[in-house]
């Protein structure tokens, strides 16, 4: 039952995201319960363009990775890693979650970062 109103939240976003686009790439964010992962997805060449999580090899391992200080720090790495590749404006598809929380404070420290959305 949980599964099913998950979906059915995804599916509502998806759709939205995908008629108010534009041409834009996709800020795409995955949250399990121990870390949390963004990509920024371009749907019309199919092609990820930037990646991070807090899963990532090399990177710094001084706190917990499944609280907001980590969920900020992706945001601030995946903002870095688009504007690199030169992508300045996305559209943020928080998936089936609801925002607030990591999803939040991923999406505002990738805001602070440089990201329009």
């Amino acid at each position: 039952m949980t599964k099913d109103l998950f979906a059915r939240r995804k599916g509502r976003n998806r759709f939205k995201l995908t008629s108010h686009a534009y041409g834009r790439p996709r800020l795409s964010v995955f949250r399990s319960g121990k870390h949390i992962y963004a990509q920024v997805i371009d749907d019309l060449q199919q092609a990820t363009i930037a990646a991070a999580s807090t899963n990532e090899k090399g990177g710094e391992k001084a706190g917990k990775s499944w609280n907001k200080d980590a969920a900020t720090g992706v945001g601030k790495k995946i903002a870095e890693r688009a504007l690199a590749k030169g992508v300045k404006q996305v559209v943020f598809d928080r998936g089936g979650y609801i925002y607030h929380g990591r999803i939040k404070a991923l999406a505002d420290a990738a805001r602070e970062g440089g990201l329009e959305f």
